[in-house]
């Protein structure tokens, strides 16, 4: 084993006594030291990257990919009819004939790709977006497609997404967490997806508020002592940090005291800069108006769109931004028409606000914006006006960092039920991501448990076909 190991730096800094505390304060004054790089890497990219950052728009629920991005001509044409091959070995629901789509769908910009009426906003972008029609998982119930999507498994507590980014390219902003999820979700996998399972403790997510509250109060918790001054602070801390490097001296530690100590330093940096980025009062009226901010309707998630911008043009890699409620999110098991008009009215404007203003500021070209849920839904009707889940063939879509833009890539049956052409399986996805961020999916590893792990397990290519040469 090298010495350049993971375990054998954390030996070495046992032997000294100096633990994650040590090194964030150095980093503090200009040192870049870190105790935990990947093995590979040691945040650097395999190679020159496309895109600097990422912002995930997480749709919860699951979409409906043949009401929005993937139009099905066959099935307004045999809508009332059975479906005329077989379905999934495993089914979330009943399921009845198939079911047209209400909305209709329109050609937009040079490219001429189809849009449903729900995104009119969106669809002005439509050639800066690279349509994903054939993406594709394997469990059909919201928890575990949620795991699949943010962690690669379905089965496992494993790091996500955003941990694995944030473990490979590290810190852009000392003063900042590098992965921020906005209003998360606590169902259906709740912190594990965007925690760190077994890596290094500081590559977990950052929440903003949660799902269950209004963005307008979403915020890191105790940001801000209004007891102790800056200086009382520092040295209460020191005194803190001096204590549990003595102890991780004394005391065999699984990184999570290192993590600790590192999480302290972060939380001490962050309330000279975290208050300023939540701070959306300092933005023009027309910034506020661009997100739909000044709408009832759009306001909430215009908020968290535009935190995300604020975050990322701060240095923080990877930020995700959650669209889901309590009530309706995007299951419409029932009532599609009712449900899937409240949710994209609620999020088209400030997404099209989002792109158009990363585009402005020439943001767009380095950030890498993901859409999508976690699953699609069925072109055969659940009840009456209702569509079931199906994580067999789905859309998502990229912008922005190295994608081509106003195109569609791969494709469903004729029907939209299964992934057939150019199929992009969740480890495609999450492989593809990486490489736009530069790296090598096969090499960004992490040594635990006697094995090698990645995000993408032993699987996953890179879609080269949908990335800028």
């Amino acid at each position: 084993m090298s010495a350049s190991h993971p375990s054998i730096r954390r030996q070495v800094l046992k032997a000294s006594a100096l633990g994650f505390g040590h090194l964030a304060l150095a980093s503090m004054m200009g040192s870049k030291s870190s105790a935990d790089e990947p093995t590979t890497a040691a945040n650097k990219t395999h190679f020159p990257p496309r895109a600097k950052r990422i912002v995930f728009l997480f749709m919860k629920g699951g979409p409906s990919h043949v009401d929005t991005f993937d139009p099905k001509p066959m099935l307004d044409r045999d809508h009332g009819k059975p479906l005329p091959f077989d379905l999934p070995r495993v089914t979330f629901a009943k399921q009845g004939n198939l079911l047209r789509s209400p909305w209709r769908f329109r050609q937009h910009g040079e490219s001429g790709l189809p849009v449903s009426d729900l995104f009119p906003h969106v669809a002005q972008h439509i050639d800066d977006l690279c349509v994903l029609r054939s993406v594709h998982g394997t469990n059909p119930s919201h928890g575990g497609a949620s795991m699949k999507l943010h962690t690669g498994t379905d089965q496992f507590v494993r790091p996500s997404m955003g941990a694995w980014i944030t473990y490979g390219l590290g810190s852009d902003n000392e003063n900042l967490p590098t992965f921020v999820t906005i209003c998360p979700t606590l169902a259906h996998g709740g912190m594990n997806n965007w925690g760190a399972a077994f890596l290094p403790a500081h590559c977990q997510g950052t929440p903003i508020g949660n799902a269950s509250q209004p963005a307008a109060s979403a915020g890191v918790r105790h940001i801000q002592n209004s007891r102790l001054s800056t200086a009382e602070q520092r040295r209460q801390l020191d005194l803190i940090q001096a204590m549990n490097r003595d102890h991780l001296a004394d005391a065999s530690d699984d990184g999570s005291l290192d993590g600790r100590l590192q999480a302290f330093e972060l939380a001490f940096r962050m309330q000279s800069e975290m208050p300023e980025a939540q701070d959306l009062a300092s933005e023009s009226i027309a910034t506020h108006r661009l997100y739909g901010i000044d709408d009832p309707v759009t306001e909430n998630f215009g908020r968290q769109c535009l935190l995300a911008r604020r975050m990322l043009e701060r240095g923080v890699r990877f930020v995700q931004v959650t669209h889901s409620d309590s009530e309706v999110q995007w299951d419409q098991h029932s009532n599609l028409r009712q449900g899937h008009t409240k949710n994209a009215a609620e999020v088209d404007k400030p997404i099209a606000g989002l792109l158009a203003d990363l585009k402005s500021r020439g943001l767009l070209k380095d950030t890498l914006v993901l859409w999508g849920g976690e699953f699609g839904r069925t072109p055969t009707a659940q009840g009456s006006n209702g569509r079931d889940h199906n994580p067999h063939g789905f859309t998502m879509w990229m912008a922005g960092g190295g994608i081509k833009g106003g195109m569609a890539y791969g494709a469903t049956d004729d029907y939209g039920y299964y992934a057939e052409q150019d199929k992009m399986h969740i480890h495609d996805l999450h492989a593809t991501i990486l490489h736009l961020l530069g790296l090598d999916h096969e090499r960004l590893t992490y040594r635990y448990a006697g094995r090698d792990f990645r995000l993408t397990d032993v699987a996953g290519q890179v879609a080269d076909r949908i990335i800028q040469s």
